[in-house]
């Protein structure tokens, strides 16, 4: 994608703007309709439709915005406190959100994230499924948990409501070269005496064994990464965040305040710069699978990697998703929903109980299983005496014979 400067900032930090989207039929508050590219009326239900602006998708780069970054690190914090567009009430928005409802007349709020934070969105994915959709999609999931407890799954219809926010990511581009040193293994066979037993007795006997021979090695390799996603938030886990993916990113959107109407939107918590640790962590991953395969031979030994990067670029994206959580014996359980496509991800609690009787019904088929082989094996050895089988059937039918006979 093409690259765009990065802005600098100001000299001082700025106060939070506020917006809101009122109905031009009743003045009423409007919210984003999902799935599609309107805001509906919570009043009258009339639509207006989004104006989306017809700007491409930049990246901007990486190494002007992290000396961006550290300048307004040393310009301070904005001013936390709200004020209402419509009732002009003041009030206190969590510094980790960007959007909400006034508390005062239910207003939905949208702040400038460039206001209170270095950098602004600059595309979204809206949301795709509602909140019927979403809740359908944790009800099945949560019912096909393994070694769940039994009310857990009737405690799906009494869940808490789902909230629909867009939760911030960053993606990363990067050009990379990586020379590595290691070593070649590549398998050889040998021929060599070995004893071994065969029927009771030590003999001597030939075998190929396989050795190693090892060649160092050196080279570069060279790959370039594209939308490396990185979940900026704190409030999730990041194996919650991660195990979301893959994200239709093809889909984005330019950042557009009316989509955020109606839901909540965190500011960044994961600056650009951690962020970029985490993606070359990921990187790193895939370089060296790339370097396992350029050594070649049929084992690889990697001892040094040194990596460089090129025309690395970043964008900060929103991404949406329902999130909820529910108390279970004293104990909070969070879960998610991907706003786009109903894949689930969350904690649960286990069943003890459960998880006990799995393991005596396991321990029994063992059981089981070997008393069996021990059964075939008993039947095997009569099967393969045929002429005491034939014998004991054919006098088994005796009136005066001694059925002990035959055993003593």
């Amino acid at each position: 994608m093409p690259e765009a400067e990065v802005q600098a900032p100001a000299d001082a930090p700025k106060a939070r703007t506020e917006s809101r989207f009122p109905c031009s039929n009743c003045g009423g508050n409007l919210a984003y309709e999902i799935g599609t590219d309107d805001l509906k009326c919570t009043y009258c239900g009339r639509h207006h439709e989004i104006e989306i602006p017809d700007t491409e998708i930049r990246e901007l780069n990486l190494p002007k915005g992290l000396n961006q970054l550290e300048q307004t690190r040393k310009l301070g914090k904005t001013e936390k406190l709200l004020k209402c567009p419509n009732c002009a009430a003041r009030f206190d928005l969590d510094e980790s959100l960007h959007s909400g409802d006034c508390p005062f007349c239910g207003t939905s709020v949208v702040t400038s994230t460039g206001e209170i934070q270095e950098f602004s969105p600059q595309a979204l994915l809206p949301f795709a499924i509602d909140r019927d959709e979403a809740f359908a999609a944790y009800s099945k999931w949560i019912k096909s948990r393994w070694f769940a407890p039994s009310k857990l799954k009737n405690h799906a219809r009494e869940s808490e409501s789902l909230k629909g926010v867009y939760i911030p990511y960053w993606t990363y581009d990067s050009d990379t070269v990586t020379a590595y040193t290691g070593q070649r293994g590549d398998v050889y066979y040998v021929r060599k005496m070995v004893t071994v037993m065969e029927n009771g007795r030590y003999v001597r006997r030939s075998r190929m064994v396989p050795k190693i021979r090892w060649t160092s090695v050196s080279g570069k390799t060279a790959r370039h990464f594209d939308d490396v996603l990185i979940g900026a938030t704190k409030t999730l886990p990041r194996k919650i965040t991660d195990w979301l993916e893959p994200w239709d990113l093809e889909n984005l959107v330019p950042y557009t305040e009316e989509y955020l109407s109606g839901f909540q939107s965190e500011v960044y918590q994961v600056a650009l710069d951690e962020g970029f640790t985490h993606a070359e962590r990921v990187m790193q991953q895939v370089i060296r699978r790339d370097v396992t395969q350029a050594i070649g031979g049929d084992q690889q030994r990697i001892h040094r990697l040194n990596t460089n990067h090129s025309d690395t670029s970043f964008k900060h994206l929103l991404l949406p998703l329902w999130t909820a959580a529910f108390s279970f014996k004293g104990k909070t359980y969070r879960f998610v929903v991907n706003g786009r496509n109903g894949k689930t991800r969350g904690e649960r609690p286990y069943s003890i109980v459960k998880i006990t009787l799995a393991g005596i019904a396991a321990a029994a088929v063992v059981g089981t299983a070997i008393v069996t082989f021990q059964s075939g094996a008993v039947s095997g050895y009569v099967v393969d005496r045929p002429i005491f089988y034939d014998q004991y059937n054919r006098q088994r039918n005796d009136p005066f014979r001694d059925p002990f006979r035959d055993f003593f």
